[in-house]
């Protein structure tokens, strides 16, 4: 049986800096499409659109109504495949092939319904209730202020709002597609069944991008490259690096050593965990190197948390060619680097996007390094990679607990890191993961942890008074982790993990919580 061809059929995203971008791509590709983002005016996607089945359209912040606001390149204009705009997408389309956006007077943002005036390939069989007419309708989510006003010659009208004539339009014959709303939003109730139509009866795409495939896919190009060479990854226990050591393990078995880098940064209890499910269970070689005061010694003194990224990604990469001149034949150096680690590095390389943080996996390597990266999960969504893991038989525990930064408790230690700071954050953020398991609250937000300041405040024990440090507790909820909010955990659950932070833990006399969005605030503190 001749395996699936995961790269045959492509979809093409340009990103016209939709906070959801990349959710359009997570729902392409859970859909079972591979596709790939970039920026509008890439160089790189004109390169890439010869291979595409299809083109979508991101939304953005922009109006067409201005000057100098980004457009749809010509060589998309003049493609012979299928094009489906969103939002802003929708609206640089028609835009720019002869119709009308203007300032909408009531403006839509949120819960909308569309009504279906004309038959559309994108809408056969859906509907979410009708009207007196008779007229389907679905469940949409808009964020909009402009609105079509006219479209182009050979263009239909397919669906309206009472406040939006144009909320799909379409030239059914070229197959370009505009949508007004959000279908990769979970609040477009049959928003999966529209990307499917377009991916499939539009784009004739098939659904080979799965797990199964995935990992046969790269096991036999991890075999054809490395042939009987060795690599070596660093391990940390975190979901990246445990698939990458599963898949690899499969893969190459033998050839593959695993270094866990025991740094003195990570979670309680943590560098056993790794040791057993690796080492013991699964007969991975992994050699342990307990480099804890090596790192906390690098640290020393800094307090500028690029500098402690980078200071951190530098010496993880020594201790690895330190590592790798005791294995014979050791050319390549393993990495868990996901796409969005891609995608923002590749963003602030350019300067198409501010630089929020160096990621640990992209950007702090050195220009020296001697071994040859091996990224096998370079193309892939965090989810995807779950999806990976799950496939690979990981334990769930580990493949589904909530993200941990590659420099680990350095970005959750505000300023210069020390042992004793290591060690109460350590205790007190078991505490509070313990605690979300109990209370069935864990797979409930996307993210938490909790945080050391170092400062101090004052607090009464019986009848001392103590000056200790502050933890803050963080948890927040989103699907994108581009945007999040901050999660709304009970009042009297915060009470419980308060009280036994600060009675069972010695140097803590108050527990805050933070109650910040992203934006204006990131989800990790540095």
């Amino acid at each position: 049986m001749t395996a699936a061809n995961i790269h045959a059929h492509k979809i093409l995203i340009l990103d016209y800096g939709s906070q959801y971008t990349q959710l359009i791509a997570r729902r392409v590709r859970e859909i079972g499409v591979y596709c790939e983002i970039f920026p509008w005016d890439s160089e790189q996607a004109e390169a890439f659109l010869p291979a595409a089945q299809g083109i979508i359209l991101s939304g953005g912040p922009d109006s067409t109504t201005d000057q100098h606001t980004p457009t749809v390149p010509e060589y998309v204009l003049k493609a012979a495949c299928p094009i489906l705009g969103i939002c802003y997408g929708m609206q640089a389309l028609v835009s720019q092939l002869g119709g009308q956006v203007r300032p909408s007077a009531q403006r839509e943002f949120g819960f909308a319904q569309i009504t279906l005036n004309q038959e559309c390939v994108l809408f056969a069989g859906l509907c979410d209730g009708r009207n007196a007419h008779g007229q389907s309708l679905l469940d949409v989510w808009m964020s909009h202020g402009d609105k079509v006003t006219a479209i182009p010659a050979g263009f239909e009208c397919i669906a309206s709002t009472p406040s939006a004539e144009f909320a799909v339009v379409a030239h059914q014959a070229k197959k370009i597609y505009g949508l007004q709303f959000h279908p990769e939003v979970t609040h477009t109730s049959k928003g999966r069944e529209i990307l499917s139509a377009f991916l499939f009866d539009v784009c004739s795409c098939t659904g080979d991008w799965t797990a199964g495939n995935i990992i046969e896919d790269q096991i036999k190009q991890v075999q054809t490259q490395l042939q009987d060479e060795h690599v070596i990854l660093g391990l940390s226990g975190g979901v990246d690096s445990s698939v990458v050591a599963a898949l690899l393990h499969k893969a190459i078995g033998d050839q593959l050593t695993c270094i866990f880098v025991d740094t003195g940064l990570l979670r309680l209890h943590e560098g056993d965990q790794v040791m057993q499910t690796f080492s013991q269970h699964m007969g991975v070689k992994v050699i342990r190197v307990n480099a804890e005061q090596r790192f906390l010694s690098a640290l020393q003194g800094l307090h500028d948390p690029e500098e402690k990224r980078k200071t951190i990604g530098n010496l993880f990469v020594a201790i690895f060619e330190e590592e790798a001149a005791k294995i014979k034949d050791a050319t390549w150096l393993a990495q868990g680097t996901i796409y969005p680690d891609v995608i923002e590095s590749a963003a602030a390389t350019t300067g198409k996007a501010d630089l929020i943080k160096s990621h640990h996996n992209v950007g702090g390597l050195p220009d020296d390094m001697k071994l040859s990266l091996l990224e096998p999960l370079r193309e892939l969504f965090k989810d995807e990679v779950r999806r990976l893991g799950d496939a690979l038989e990981l334990p769930r525990e580990m493949i589904h607990r909530h993200p941990f930064p590659g420099p680990g408790l350095a970005v959750r230690i505000l300023g210069e890191i020390r042992k004793e700071y290591c060690d109460i954050l350590r205790a007190a953020d078991d505490i509070f993961m313990q605690e979300l398991h109990r209370h069935d609250l864990y797979d409930r937000v996307s993210q938490a942890f909790a945080v050391f300041l170092p400062v101090k405040s004052v607090g009464v024990m019986g009848d001392g008074r103590k000056y200790q440090y502050v933890i803050a507790l963080r948890a927040v909820e989103t699907i994108d982790f581009m945007t999040a909010r901050w999660a709304h955990l009970p009042y009297e659950f915060l009470d419980l993990v308060s009280r036994r932070i600060i009675n069972e833990i010695d140097g803590i006399s108050r527990v805050a919580y933070d109650i910040s969005g992203k934006p204006p605030a990131t989800i990790e503190w540095e």
